[in-house]
Formats: structure tokens, sequence, C-alpha cells
């Protein structure tokens, strides 16, 4: 073995969302502003209603738990080595695809914008690891890259705990109507998104459902 020889090569880590550093900054921004804002009206309100003090208070208790959700979002990381997710926020928290227990898909609304998201078991205390796929809004949208996907369903295709090949199919046949330049209104993700009932603000769709799903596409 040569001497330059350092042993096996590091897994590469591939991000699995949009990791761009001019939105987050603009994002992490929005944000502030916004604790700002509804932080001061708060205490305005109840400085008026109970003296100085009382307007402090009220501002603390407003403003703190929303600049923490701004920084933990801000924080928030997610990328595969592998076929390890690995998320980082305050600490980093990893789960093997091809172990996790349970595997859920996640379709999320809010104000007309659909989320499509892998949900995965992490063991811990019933916490749980959120990838998004797609992203939609009308007819269009942003979806997750074509080397993550097929990187994601390489490793589902492994996983027999929770039947991860189900997933994996769905993920295939997003690269396959992809690849033949399908409009994104139809394509298996937005499909799924677009049939997901309307009013609600989080569903989660169980192995069986996505099974069915999977079995009516081409």
């Amino acid at each position: 073995m040569s001497e330059h020889d350092s042993g096996p090569a590091e897994p590469e880590r591939l991000p699995l969302h949009n990791d761009d550093p001019v939105a987050r900054r603009r994002r992490g921004c929005s944000g502030l502003i916004g604790v700002v804002v509804f932080a001061a009206a708060s205490g305005g309100i109840a400085g008026l209603l109970g003296g100085r003090v009382a307007g402090l208070v009220a501002a603390a208790v407003v403003g703190l738990p929303l600049l923490y959700v701004v920084l933990f979002n801000l924080r928030r990381r997610v990328w595969l080595e592998g076929r390890t997710v690995v998320v980082r926020t305050w600490r980093t928290r990893r789960i093997d695809l091809v172990t996790a227990g349970r595997i859920d898909l996640l379709i999320t609304d809010v104000r007309g914008t659909r989320t499509v998201a892998l949900l995965l078991d992490a063991g811990q205390r019933g916490r749980a690891v959120k990838i998004d796929l797609a992203i939609y809004a009308g007819t269009g949208g942003r979806e997750l890259g074509i080397l993550a996907l097929r990187r994601l369903a390489d490793a589902l295709a492994n996983n027999v705990e929770a039947n991860g090949m189900v997933f994996a199919e769905l993920l295939i046949a997003q690269l396959r109507s992809e690849a033949r330049g399908d409009a994104a209104a139809d394509r298996p993700l937005y499909r799924l998104a677009a049939a997901a009932p309307s009013g609600r603000l989080a569903q989660r769709f169980t192995l069986e459902a996505v099974s069915r799903f999977v079995a009516t596409l081409d």
C-alpha cells in the first residue's frame, strides 16, 4: 500500500435541500424583521395596558420563541452521505435509509403551496427526519435534483424493514417522467400532491396508500 493511500474515501455529501446562500440570507432577514414587528406590536399593546414592564415581558414572550424558530430553520441542513441522511440543526442526527423502521410520505399545504416529503423514523422518541422531495405552487414548482432522487431511490430499494422499494419505485417513476420531458403537472410527485384533499395543513400517506398510487403509474 502506498504511503500516500489514506484509506477509503469519505462518502460524497449530497445536499437534500435548496442551499442557496442568497435565498437563505433573504429568508433570515425576512424572518428577523417579522420577529421584531410581532414582538414590538405585542409589547406596544401590553405596554399601553400594563405599563413598560408588561410591554417588555410581552415582547420577550412573543419574540423569543419566534426567534428560536427562525434561527433553527436557518441552521437546518440536510444531506446524504452514502445511504445515510444527515440532519444538522443545533446538533447532528443521522438515519440509515437501509435500516429505517418506518417510512411515510407527508404532503403539506400552506397557502396553496404543497410540499411532498419523505418522513423517516429516526428512532428517537418518535422524532422523524423530513426530506422535501418537491414544492409546488400552481402548475409549477421546485423539485429535488436528479442525482439526489437517484441516490435516495438506490438506498431505499435496499430497505426491507419498511418496504422501501415502494418509495424507491415512486422516485424512479419521477425520474422517468423527467427524462421523458413531462410537464410538472404530469409527474408522479405533482399528481400525488394534487390528489391530496384540500383544507388540511399536513397529511401523512402510509406505505399502503403510496403502494396503491405507484400501482397506477405507467
